[in-house]
């Protein structure tokens, strides 16, 4: 058998780059996150959680309420605030009705949808009930 190669575009290959760096960033980003909730007394149920309607970046409970939080790390922290549109808060509503239909036990006190934004320098702003469930 000869070696196979396959040529990637520089193209597409620097954008494959920004891809594994932004995803490295984002996990540092939750990283930070967790360890902040874990501080203030938050048992941090998962991370990275994948459910049929997709990712969960963290489930944390605190006093019986259960908190699905969305990190978003980027250059600044306004562009951050700005990075959590429509589309995925009804996709992280979906997944957190999936994840407490598989943790019926989890937040007996509630459910509520925090964002947690990062920037650069690793500044955090904590935004707790950023949306509602509208469903």
């Amino acid at each position: 058998m000869g070696d196979r190669r396959v040529e990637v575009s520089p193209v597409k290959a620097r954008l494959a780059a920004r891809g594994r760096r932004a995803q490295r960033t984002g996990i540092d980003g939750e990283g930070r996150v967790a360890q902040a909730l874990a501080a203030s007394g938050w048992v941090i149920r998962g991370r990275r959680m994948r459910t049929a309607a997709g990712e969960i970046d963290i489930a944390a409970e605190r006093d019986g309420l259960l908190a699905v939080i969305e990190v978003k790390t980027r250059r600044d922290l306004e562009t951050a605030a700005y990075a959590l549109g429509p589309r995925q808060r009804r996709r992280l509503c979906q997944a957190a009705a999936i994840l407490q239909g598989e943790n019926p036990a989890w937040g007996p006190a509630g459910l509520r949808f925090d964002a947690w934004l990062v920037d650069a320098l690793g500044r955090m702003r904590h935004v707790p009930d950023a949306f509602r469930d509208e469903g």
